[in-house]
């Protein structure tokens, strides 16, 4: 099972970082200064998906972090982090930083980013962990591997992009977001957001998983 690691001494930020990209199968892994971060990586690098890293944090700081992870892993890592200067962003980036974000910063870019960084290592790399779990519910069952569906007990066909959106939301039950939200998170931030487009893939879904279209289960408007 994939995880990600946020290497930061803001517990709050952290906290906030696990709830917007943990996902099941996906969770997020927090460390408050760069020593411990570096432990929990070297215990399963195989099994990290991305590092999310801070460059002001106590003795390492995020440069000799960044450092240490490149001389021994190519997993990818994402700078999150106060210093906006050029000076600061060309050094994390040409030190082996696939991505640079300054704080402070929108969720939405962040998720997207992330997202970004994670698909391309798991295509480049086969050892990577696959990072979506099955999941179940209350009659239904979503099985990433194959990518089949069935609602009490009947097999819903759906297309790539359907199956993705039913995917994030299934995996993200309970949580409330906008369109916007779900058009970065399953689309990703190469597309252009259209209100019309996700609300039209949105109608479509319905009409394939919920049973009663007067009384929807599954996919709620608040």
């Amino acid at each position: 099972m994939g995880y990600l690691l946020v290497i930061d001494d803001d517990e709050k930020l952290c906290d906030l970082i696990a709830r917007c990209l943990g996902a099941p199968g996906r969770p997020v892994r927090c460390c408050g200064d760069g020593l411990a971060g570096l432990q929990l990586l070297r215990a399963a690098p195989q099994d990290c998906l991305l590092v999310i890293l801070d460059v002001m944090l106590p003795a390492p700081d995020g440069w000799a972090v960044l450092a240490a992870i490149r001389r021994e892993s190519t997993v990818p890592v994402l700078m999150l982090t106060a210093k906006d200067s050029e000076v600061d962003k060309v050094r994390g980036l040409q030190g082996g930083a696939d991505d640079y974000l300054t704080k402070p910063f929108g969720l939405q870019e962040l998720a997207a980013r992330a997202d970004s960084l994670i698909r391309r290592y798991t295509v480049l790399n086969p050892q990577a962990p696959a990072h979506e779990a099955l999941l179940r519910g209350r009659g239904y069952r979503i099985d990433p591997a194959t990518r089949r569906v069935t609602i009490q007990g009947r097999e819903i066909v759906l297309t790539g992009k359907e199956f993705d959106l039913l995917y994030f939301l299934a995996a993200h039950k309970g949580q409330v977001f906008t369109k916007q939200q779900i058009y970065t998170r399953v689309w990703g931030a190469d597309y252009c957001y259209d209100d019309g487009n996700i609300m039209a893939f949105i109608s479509k879904l319905r009409k394939k998983v919920e049973p009663n279209l007067d009384r929807p289960a599954f996919i709620l408007t608040v």
